[in-house]
């Protein structure tokens, strides 16, 4: 049996990864307990980009596009766990929210005491004030110990 060139190029280590690989891919093996919490967060999701990356420079390309498709199914199968898939799917959007909050505060309507007021009140409609001069001086008498001041 004739292996590709692509394979014929492969270490014994990238092979053993490129099986390890595609057993994932195949199998639905689920995520370990301890790895959950990790891959889920977002230096775990980093990690990954950064291996991915690691693997494009430094390894088979071949490797690092079925690396690509693993880390894709270990994200989703994680999700799946955790439920954060689920918190994602049901977190409204933030025009949504604002649609929801003009409907709860409609327009707010004057009531007839405040027509009243606006109609009859001199605030801000009147002539404005004037001082008078007078000979009137108000005179304060003592207070005992009434104030502190």
């Amino acid at each position: 049996m004739q292996l590709p060139n692509v394979f014929k190029k492969f270490s014994m280590l990238e092979m053993t990864l490129t099986i390890i690989f595609i057993i994932y891919l195949v199998l639905p093996i689920e995520t370990p307990h301890f790895l959950v919490g990790i891959v889920d967060s977002p230096l775990g999701m980093l990690t990954l980009l950064a291996v991915t990356v690691y693997l494009f420079f430094y390894s088979n390309p071949v490797l690092a596009i079925i690396y690509i498709f693993v880390a894709y199914e270990m994200l989703r199968r994680t999700t799946m766990r955790t439920g954060s898939q689920t918190v994602i799917q049901y977190t409204p959007s933030q025009a949504k929210k604002d649609s929801e909050m003009r409907a709860m505060n409609p327009p707010k309507k004057d009531t007839l005491e405040e027509e009243v007021v606006d109609k009859m009140a001199p605030v801000g409609r009147s002539d404005p004030s004037f001082y008078t001069a007078s000979s009137f001086k108000p005179v304060a008498d003592k207070v005992g110990n009434a104030s502190m001041y």
